[in-house]
């Protein structure tokens, strides 16, 4: 692994003025992110010097919060991005971290934890349990399922906080429930009923498939709001939104607007002041055949995107006015060598996804334990270089 000395206070005022350049609309290159999080450092000894597991993440509050500046202190000393390097100047943010499964835990789902893996859940609805949550209706936000876990580890770390805890020499300097966002209602479903149960549902099983739908898409309304509420926001955001649902990646373009795009419509209707302003939205998977439908009939203006994209072929197909996010993919990022990441880096800066400086490039998407840093300094490198406009 990779070591390299970074001068910090210069990286952190040329980043600055990279983003100040951006939101004005006039970047001067383009910005490089990167998708990553606790997952990535679990399996390196240096980052996760305990050895903690997910499971003992899952369920202890203070390894959450210990485990999670771990990650910080690791990544913000060793992977280049863009964004704030060395130990951060107003300290630690931390968040309570249930992954992608805290949806389907809260509605009921059992988690599962697996060896060298995120955690995972068992599908709920099977056989003969099919209608179990219309049965028992949508669980309390605050305690019900997971969702319990949930606020008391937000209520310990928030002690922490306010007890001037400190790690690294550092005090915590916020921290946010989870559950304020959504992976998607038919993500969700996916989960619920098992991605090709419910599949076969959206074909055989309409009436039913709807329902569920419905259901699910109500429960998120309800949380979000309630968790608003509690943290002093408003129950409709008047700024700008956005969500995922990257399941949507199996269906056919007649299919989604049939079928799921009136739950997209609703969550905006029901958790935005103006439901007519823009969003965002993350996907990850094909979904180039629905991108312009989503930019038509939801107003997405940012597209977070996944692997296969072309995103020259979006650039085209979308306009100037859409900000694009994307880059080489995980699997070349983990599996290939520099030069191939810096080929495909150029390649991409070249596609033409460049013109209205609209575009964010990261790896499509989520980076994977084990990608060898040189890969990152080679995009990273690579994108500061092909990815100027001036050039």
């Amino acid at each position: 692994m990779s070591i390299r000395t970074v001068d910090y206070a210069a990286h952190n005022a040329e980043v600055q003025q990279v983003w100040d350049a951006y939101r004005a609309g006039k970047p001067v290159r383009v910005p490089i992110i990167w998708g990553i999080n606790v997952r990535f450092t679990m399996w390196i000894p240096e980052a996760n010097p305990r050895g903690i597991t997910f499971e003992q993440y899952f369920n202890d509050p203070e390894v959450m919060l210990e485990r999670q500046i771990e990650h910080l202190r690791w990544v913000r000393h060793h992977v280049p991005h863009d964004g704030e390097m060395g130990m951060p100047a107003d300290g630690w943010h931390a968040h309570v971290d249930f992954q992608n499964v805290y949806e389907s835990a809260w509605l009921g789902s059992e988690l599962r934890y697996y060896p060298d893996q995120v955690p995972d859940v068992e599908p709920l609805l099977t056989d003969d349990r099919k209608n179990l949550l219309f049965d028992h209706g949508i669980p309390d936000p605050f305690t019900g399922g997971l969702m319990r876990r949930n606020w008391e580890f937000y209520e310990c770390m928030k002690r922490r906080q306010e007890e001037g805890w400190t790690m690294y020499g550092l005090p915590v300097a916020s921290v946010t429930p989870t559950g304020l966002g959504t992976d998607g209602p038919m993500t969700i479903c996916c989960n619920l009923r098992g991605a090709s149960q419910f599949a076969t549902d959206l074909i055989e099983d309409a009436d039913y498939a709807l329902q569920l739908l419905d259901f699910v898409t109500t429960a998120i309304i309800t949380r979000i709001r309630a968790y608003r509420k509690a943290l002093g926001q408003p129950e409709k955001t008047p700024n700008g939104w956005g969500f995922a649902d990257d399941s949507i990646e199996l269906l056919s373009l007649p299919m989604y607007e049939q079928l799921v795009l009136p739950f997209h419509q609703r969550l905006k209707e029901e958790l935005m002041e103006d439901p007519t302003q823009p969003i965002g939205i993350h996907l990850c998977g094909d979904v180039q055949r629905l991108l312009v439908f989503l930019r038509d009939r939801l107003n997405v203006r940012s597209v977070d995107t996944g692997f296969p994209i072309d995103l020259g072929k979006a650039r085209r197909d979308l306009g100037q006015d859409v900000e694009l996010l994307g880059g080489p993919s995980v699997p070349l990022l983990h599996h290939g060598t520099p030069e191939q990441v810096r080929e495909e880096t150029i390649r991409i800066l070249q596609s033409g996804v460049m013109e209205g400086g609209k575009f964010i490039l990261r790896e499509g998407n989520n980076l994977a334990p084990g990608t060898p840093l040189e890969n990152l300094w080679a995009m990273y490198e690579t994108g500061k270089e092909y990815g100027r406009y001036d050039r």
